[in-house]
């Protein structure tokens, strides 16, 4: 539980703060306004964009690199990478993926893949070396992005500390399904149709005022 507690902590070294993932770009364009609109936009980036493609990657890698099988793993990782719609997702994924592998490194983890690893790869391979079955890791992997995007909520929509705090517990009972869903996901079924999210996420490449990277 501790190895599971720590790879979810913010205090991750992996920069997962500096990025709203095209939320501080809704906030500016004014799809975002308040708790009610930040709720909406944050579950259904949890289910319909996450739910539907990085979970159910992310399982995929975890399963590739259980079985010991780099080469799925690094198609996996490639089919990941080049699925980021906009230069923003892919250098964000690229550099928490970086990040996390240099602190698996540096922790004593030697069994890492060379080359790019999106984030997803990064975590699942580190879930795995820690210790943490699949489903929790999951789990976990799921809520910080969830925190995360609360957090950017808090800081750009503004939101207080207590409506961050509903908005928490309203969407987090929503990670249960979207965990047990993307294990059980056909290759057939994933999605990256979002564009609503890749829209805004060009848009706020040359937002004139930003708080995040993306």
């Amino acid at each position: 539980m501790g190895a599971l507690l720590q790879l979810s902590s913010p205090a991750l070294p992996v920069g997962a703060f500096s990025y709203s993932q095209a939320l501080e770009s809704a906030i500016d364009r004014g799809v975002v306004t308040d708790a009610a609109t930040a709720q909406r936009w944050i579950a259904e980036s949890l289910e319909l964009v996450l739910g539907r493609y990085e979970a159910p990657v992310w399982c995929r890698l975890r399963n590739a690199w259980d079985a010991g099988d780099i080469a799925r793993f690094s198609a996996w990782n490639c089919e990941f990478i080049a699925s980021r719609e906009t230069r923003e997702l892919r250098a964000e994924t690229l550099q928490m993926g970086y990040s996390l592998r240099q602190l698996l490194l540096a922790t004593g983890c030697a069994d890492i893949p060379a080359g790019e690893l999106c984030f997803p790869a990064a975590h699942a391979c580190a879930s795995a070396l820690w210790g943490i079955s699949p489903s929790l890791a999951l789990y976990g992997y799921l809520y910080s992005w969830l925190e995360n995007q609360v957090m950017s909520a808090l800081k750009a929509v503004p939101l207080g500390q207590v409506s961050g705090q509903k908005l928490l517990l309203a969407v987090r009972p929503r990670i249960s399904g979207v965990v047990e869903a993307a294990f059980a996901m056909r290759d057939e079924a994933l999605s990256t149709q979002a564009p609503m999210l890749g829209l805004l996420s060009s848009q706020h490449e040359t937002q004139y005022s930003r708080l995040f990277r993306s």
